[in-house]
């Protein structure tokens, strides 16, 4: 699906909206509420006055400028569209990276069509880097200009490089387990990414990108970056990703079939 100029202006400037909400907060010592504490099995899920404000004013400029559309967002909830389409936002993508001070959070935009993203943009505003994916491509936005993004090779799990954002935190026990078995049969492991996991399989410098426990807002802008850049996104079957579960995310069909096999056989 072709997305017209001024959608894709607009989804710009979502982005910026937030990069300037964000800045000032950054490596600042700022209030963090755990909005995970009075769960059943409580885990630490971290908000911050800047991811609140950030999507604030992404929903503001959605409301002015395209009030047909429909919202959802991490902190702010669902507002049903009429038009069809619905924007589908994370302010910090990586609240723990934002409050630690690492550069590994971004914004994460989405439109979704009703069947799924259409366009997606990570930011990450500090470096000043953006990725967009739209219409069967992506790229790579900076002070220097633009270029295309594109995965690289790997013919084989044991030649790829894995990541995940947290593998004590996302996975129950038995995917813990299954991804461990990746891991094991991969060249090389890393952990931390947040969203910038994606960025970095998209520029070509890791292959594949396993998560679990995804929100829709978690993966939704991922997805069109990847696959634009001539990456593959699906669950853990290998079957089309359906906005929320588990993920794997690689640059070479290759290599992600080596990986699902072991997800399936333990995940």
């Amino acid at each position: 699906m072709s997305i017209d100029t001024d959608t894709i202006a607009f989804a710009h400037s979502l982005a910026d909206a937030a990069a300037d909400v964000v800045r000032p907060y950054f490596r600042q010592r700022i209030q963090v509420i755990d909005k995970g504490a009075t769960g059943p099995k409580p885990i630490f899920d971290p908000v911050t006055e800047a991811d609140r404000a950030a999507e604030t004013a992404m929903r503001k400029r959605i409301k002015s400028e395209r009030p047909l559309d429909g919202i959802l967002g991490e902190e702010h909830g669902h507002e049903e569209s009429k038009s069809g389409l619905t924007w589908i936002l994370d302010p910090i993508d990586g609240t723990r990276a934002f409050i630690t001070g690492r550069h590994t959070w971004g914004t994460l935009i989405a439109l979704h069509d009703g069947t799924r993203p259409t366009l997606g943009i990570i930011d990450q505003p500090i470096l000043r880097e953006r990725f967009i994916g739209h219409s069967g491509k992506s790229e790579m936005i900076t002070a220097e200009g633009r270029a295309p993004l594109r995965v690289r090779p790997c013919s084989a799990l044991s030649q790829a490089v894995v990541s995940t954002t947290h593998p004590w935190g996302y996975f129950d026990r038995k995917q813990r387990a299954a991804f461990e078995s990746v891991c094991e049969n991969a060249r090389m492991s890393y952990f931390g990414g947040d969203c910038y996991g994606y960025a970095l399989l998209a520029m070509g410098f890791i292959d594949i990108v396993i998560e679990g426990r995804l929100a829709p807002w978690d993966v939704a802008a991922l997805i069109p970056v990847i696959e634009g850049a001539g990456g593959i996104v699906t669950d853990w079957d290998g079957k089309p990703f359906a906005m929320g579960g588990s993920v794997i995310a690689a640059g070479d069909k290759r290599a992600h079939a080596e990986a699902v096999k072991i997800l399936k056989g333990k995940g």
